[in-house]
């Protein structure tokens, strides 16, 4: 299993409101539909006045390959498209990484 982590930073035109309410929304129900797409998440700063990121997006796939295809595909092009009207891409650590857990009592 591979996993991209990215720390998101919204464009400055939104609020940290509206950024929240176009990434939770519009925005997920099109990346929920990226083919081969495992876990999806997104978490949000408890205080966003003070935090450096406006969010962290964590999408899980099964290997490196479905994770290019994924973004290959029509449904990965509308995702990014649409990221870059509201998310600043230049800004934000993206991350690929292979998880291990080590203790889960959810």
């Amino acid at each position: 299993m591979i996993k991209l982590v990215n720390l998101v930073v919204r464009k400055p035109e939104y609020s940290h409101d509206e950024f929240v309410e176009r990434w939770t929304g519009e925005h997920a129900e099109i990346a929920k539909e990226l083919p081969g797409l495992q876990k999806y998440s997104t978490s949000l700063p408890t205080d966003p006045e003070r935090s450096e990121y406006d969010g962290i997006v964590e999408l899980y796939f099964e290997d490196m390959d479905a994770l290019k295809a994924a973004f290959s595909s029509e449904i990965g092009e509308r995702v990014n498209a649409d990221a870059e009207e509201f998310i600043d891409m230049e800004q934000g650590p993206t991350l690929y990484v292979d998880e291990t857990i080590q203790l889960n009592r959810t």
